[in-house]
Order: structure tokens, then C-alpha cells, then sequence
């Protein structure tokens, strides 16, 4: 399945927040659909499925991408569930939303996407990017670049930046000091769960 494109609000109704994709909420808390009212017990396989979910659409990643991320877990030492999230979250685009340099992923994509972003002095346009610690990140000296960036990193809005981060407001600058911890990571979610999905198929 591609990267979606729809509704948001629909998908945060089914699945709950998403702060990566969103940052609208919905007053309407019941599933969509016509049968959106009916109360039912969902399987353990449904509760695996939904968590997968979760990940792929708050990340803005594909199936194959995600199942990629989960064999990369595995070989890693560590709990796998726990690495997938650290690979998710050290991605470029999901860094940059965390800084506050955009409101949402899908938006933090089309700044790495449209070559507004630097690493370490040199422009990346890839947001699967993996940081590791001591990167800097930076924002490209165009005015365009400066100002899109600007118009969200000032904002009253910003969320908490992850302790792993430093962030430097006044010169549009970032720096990796580290790994994000599981504590750090905004998903409400049961990466087990995720990890027992791709186990199970």
C-alpha cells in the first residue's frame, strides 16, 4: 500500500491520535462508516493489525518500508519493538516535526523533499534519512527556506523537543546529542504488538 493521502481526520477517528499526521482533533470519537456506532470486542489479530496501523500512518511510511524497518529491529541488539521506534524516530522528517520546524510529517517531508533541509552542511532531500548523534542540522541560507521554517519554529505551539535534541530557535539549528528513549516518543502505542504482527504473517 502507497503512502496515504486521504482524509486525516477519518483515519485519526479509526485509530486515535496521530500526531504525526495531524494536528486537527474530531469532536466525533466513533468509527467511521455506517456501522462506526457498534460496540465489538476486536480480535487479538484486529489489536495487532491497528497498532501496525498506527506506525505506518503517523509515520507516513509504506508497508514495505515499515517490514523493512521491523527485519532491520530484529538484527539489532535490543527489544525489537523499542528499535523499530528509535528507527522511526532518528528518520529526517520525523526530526525535523519533533523539532517544531513543522507542523506535521507529511509537512517536515516536503521541507527535506524540496531541499530545504542540511546535514552537517550538506543539503539531503531524503527523508528516511538516519541521523546518528553529533549530526547538525541546519536550514538552507534561502530566504524561502528560512521563512517557511520560521513561520512554525516561532510559534507558541511548539511541542516539548524530545530531550536527544537541542534545539537552537535563533539560528533555524539542531543538533543529535544522542538516541531518543522510549519515554520521548509522543505515539500512544503498543510496539510489541507490531512486532507480533509481522511474526504471525
Amino acid at each position: 500500500m502507497s503512502r496515504y493521502r486521504g482524509p486525516r481526520l477519518r483515519i485519526v477517528r479509526r485509530l486515535g491520535e496521530l500526531p504525526g499526521l495531524t494536528r486537527k482533533n474530531t469532536k466525533n470519537e466513533k468509527p467511521p462508516g455506517e456501522h462506526g456506532t457498534k460496540l465489538r470486542k476486536p480480535s487479538e489479530y484486529a489489536k495487532r493489525l491497528q497498532e501496525k496501523q498506527k506506525i505506518r500512518y503517523n509515520y507516513g511510511i509504506s508497508e514495505k518500508q515499515l517490514l523493512r524497518y521491523v527485519k532491520i529491529s530484529k538484527r539489532v541488539k535490543g527489544a525489537t519493538g523499542e528499535v523499530l521506534l528509535q528507527l522511526l524516530e532518528m528518520r529526517l522528517d520525523n526530526t525535523i516535526f519533533r523539532l517544531g520546524m513543522a507542523p506535521t510529517i507529511p509537512a517536515a517531508r516536503q521541507l527535506v523533499n524540496h531541499g530545504h533541509i542540511l546535514v552537517n552542511g550538506s543539503r539531503v532531500s531524503i527523508c528516511s534519512f538516519q541521523l546518528k548523534p553529533g549530526d547538525i542540522i541546519t536550514v538552507s541560507e534561502n530566504q524561502k527556506s528560512k521563512k517557511l521554517v520560521d513561520n512554525h519554529i516561532q510559534s507558541p505551539g511548539l511541542a516539548n523537543v524530545p530531550g536527544h535534541l537541542e534545539l537552537d530557535k535563533k539560528n533555524m539549528s539542531a543538533k543529535v546529542n544522542g538516541i531518543i528513549s522510549r519515554d520521548w516518543v509522543a505515539l500512544n502505542l503498543e510496539e510489541l504488538l507490531v512486532v507480533e504482527y509481522y511474526s504471525r504473517n
